[in-house]
């Protein structure tokens, strides 16, 4: 009984890790889509995944209630916060498109380990209903992680063109 009681306990704080840690993704995107000029399909891949990401929050908050608990506030707040900080640092950049694209197939990586782990979390908390929509999510984030793979060549060589026509090419 003790075995299963601490998978819950674990399974719940990834629980609240994964909501506060797609809170983070938004406050790290959402500046992103408002900043692009020169970049269409980034614009429109990152405006798709927010969208995702707001079903994957909605998910998170339907797994939490599920298990009667809620997101943590706390960490809602400080990782939001520190995802608006890395957008802020990115926008001085004269790269920012590059470290852009960089920083999110990285945090795309990140949130398919995480999810991974939550789902294997879940098995052994037997919380059996909350697998299928953290599958989802799981597919939605292989997706975009690779989607931002396959466009970063066009985005480095859109990068230099534009550079090179004396362009600002960051945004």
């Amino acid at each position: 009984m003790t075995s299963t009681a601490s998978a819950r306990d674990i399974f719940v704080d990834g629980l609240r890790n994964a909501h506060a840690m797609e809170k983070q993704a938004l406050s790290i995107m959402e500046p992103q889509v408002k900043r692009l000029e020169h970049y269409p399909d980034v614009s429109a891949m990152l405006d798709r995944h927010i969208r995702e990401t707001e079903g994957q929050i909605a998910r998170l908050d339907e797994i939490l209630d599920g298990v009667a608990e809620g997101a943590s506030t706390l960490k809602d707040v400080s990782l939001s916060f520190t995802g608006s900080m890395a957008a802020v640092t990115h926008s001085m950049a004269s790269d920012e498109i590059l470290k852009n694209s960089m920083a999110n197939f990285a945090f795309e990586n990140f949130e398919i380990a995480a999810y991974t782990a939550l789902i294997t979390t879940a098995e052994e908390a037997g919380a059996a209903a909350a697998i299928p929509l953290l599958e989802q999510t799981l597919d939605e984030e292989r997706r975009m992680a690779a989607a931002i793979q396959d466009s970063l060549p066009d985005v480095v060589r859109q990068y230099i063109a534009l550079s090179a026509s004396d362009q600002r090419a960051d945004i």
